[in-house]
């Protein structure tokens, strides 16, 4: 069966940055399926041609120049078609109806509709493919794809599910996290399930807790206006923090497939006590970076947290007790996205306290990004007389093992889009649950009565309060950045 895509929000970033590279870079390697066609709609009025002409300039420029063969690409292009189109136009609907009757044909076809635009079209657009009968099965699957944000709090995630089940079944749609299409969250996965040295310690009896972090170097920038009512924690938290959280925290799966990854994926939301307002500023911390207020779009006297970093608790027989800590920043020192296990330190202290270094705990380390691999931190004995320890590490580097190129983070997503593969993606239940869960935490936070806001300078780990916070707690933050090969 033929595949056809169709991307609204043609013109965006998204679509000339990620997706289409994507797509190309799956049939560069001969995992497209055949037939597969892209259909871009959006405002700008273009051509077939002048549309395929700019996305071949952008995917030189977004892929290594290894990477492109002009040869491949024309293959590629003969399957692009662009509809000029505005998803607020009815008539627009109708036209693009019979522009993919005329591309398709008589015969089934597999079509995915991909909507890359801002979130305020999402909902327009599926009540229209809903009123066009086009989200029928009959002639084909269809799938949808939903980029985040989902919602910006639960009310309003639960009227864009409430909006998407009233046109597709919950089967089709396909909410997309770009972090979990990363070879290293599924390699996590992995390392748990597929491998019997890490399992039975896995668990609240050896874990002393859990620390993920996903920190930025880039400053807010042009995304003033969008990110000053978002903040840190509907940026971060409620999507790729949270759903990091799953993966580490979640139950083996009876089989790997996609309703029971994902029921396992849902049981750890299940097993997290929501909080009460009156509890979030003991289980959080705070920060803006110095000259946030002065970027474009940001209020002079924004209270907008660009740093954030709470304390979650799993009330479930494996994690009990063991707090999990969630961080996220812009301006930090380094780019990296990494979840570290902190283990428990031995019962019995045979080799001496206090010698440098060994009030550590042994750590497993699991670098998401830029640095894909992971490491193991353990004490070994440095030379020479006596017991002195010092902690020792070994690393796999996934760019040294698999010398082939990493595939980027949509290619496997998209692939799954078109197999419907529902694995890697959000269900809708799952969407409302960790708005439950970071709700309080928003509120919590633009409370007028709430302390102001601690602040950083650009570059440091967050503000000092951060570090203070953890210290009270008995614990450090893990500060490392990721050395790329």
């Amino acid at each position: 069966m033929s595949h056809t895509i169709v991307i609204f929000g043609a013109s965006g970033d998204l679509t000339s940055r990620k997706l289409v590279p994507a797509i190309y870079n799956l049939m560069r390697c001969g995992k497209l399926p055949p037939e597969t066609r892209i259909v871009g709609m959006s405002r700008t009025p273009m051509s077939d041609a002048e549309w395929r002409s700019l996305l071949e300039a952008s995917t030189k420029k977004f892929i290594p120049e290894a990477r492109f063969d002009a040869e491949t690409w024309a293959a590629f292009a003969a399957g692009i078609f662009y509809q000029p189109g505005d998803i607020g136009v009815d008539e627009d609907f109708a036209r693009l109806k019979e522009r993919l009757k005329a591309i398709e044909g008589d015969l089934p076809a597999t079509r995915v509709y991909y909507l890359a635009t801002a979130p305020s079209f999402y909902e327009p657009a599926v009540e229209a493919l809903g009123r066009h009968g086009m989200a029928e099965e009959s002639v084909g699957p269809r799938r949808i794809v939903v980029e985040k944000p989902f919602g910006t709090n639960l009310e309003t995630s639960k009227k864009l599910n409430a909006c998407l089940h009233g046109v597709f079944h919950e089967s089709q749609v396909f909410r997309i996290d770009h972090y979990l299409g990363k070879e290293s969250v599924q390699n996590l996965l992995a390392l748990r399930f597929a491998n019997t040295i890490f399992e039975p310690v896995w668990d609240r009896r050896y874990i002393d807790h859990v620390q993920i972090t996903v920190a930025e170097e880039v400053a807010v920038g042009r995304r003033g206006d969008y990110y000053d009512a978002a903040g840190v924690l509907r940026d971060m938290f409620q999507n790729h923090l949270l759903q990091l959280l799953m993966v580490t925290a979640m139950e083996a799966p009876a089989k790997y497939r996609a309703d029971t990854v994902r029921n396992e994926k849902v049981k750890v939301l299940d097993a997290i006590r929501v909080l009460d307002p009156s509890e979030v500023l003991d289980a959080s911390v705070r920060g803006q970076y110095v000259g946030y207020r002065h970027e474009p779009g940001v209020a002079e006297h924004s209270q907008t947290a660009t740093f954030g970093g709470i304390r979650l608790e799993i009330n479930n027989w494996r994690w009990q007790g063991v707090p999990f800590y969630l961080r996220s920043g812009k301006q930090m020192s380094c780019r990296t996205t990494q979840i570290v296990i902190s283990f428990r330190q031995p019962p019995l202290q045979l080799f001496g306290g206090g010698i440098p270094g060994h009030t550590e705990g042994n750590r497993l380390v699991i670098q998401i990004q830029p640095a894909e691999g992971i490491q193991l931190h353990f004490h070994t004995k440095v030379p020479g007389a006596g017991m002195r320890l010092r902690m020792t590490d070994l690393d796999f580097s996934y760019s040294e093992e698999f010398r082939d190129r990493l595939p980027e983070a949509y290619e496997p997503l998209l692939l799954d889009v078109m197999q419907g593969d529902a694995s890697l993606f959000a269900r809708s239940d799952e969407v409302e649950k960790s708005w439950q869960i970071i709700d309080p935490f928003i509120a919590a936070w633009r409370d007028p009565a709430a302390p102001r806001i601690d602040l950083y300078e650009p570059g440091e780990w967050g503000p000092a309060s951060s570090y203070r916070w953890m210290e009270e707690q008995g614990r450090s933050w893990f500060d490392i950045c990721p050395i790329l090969s």
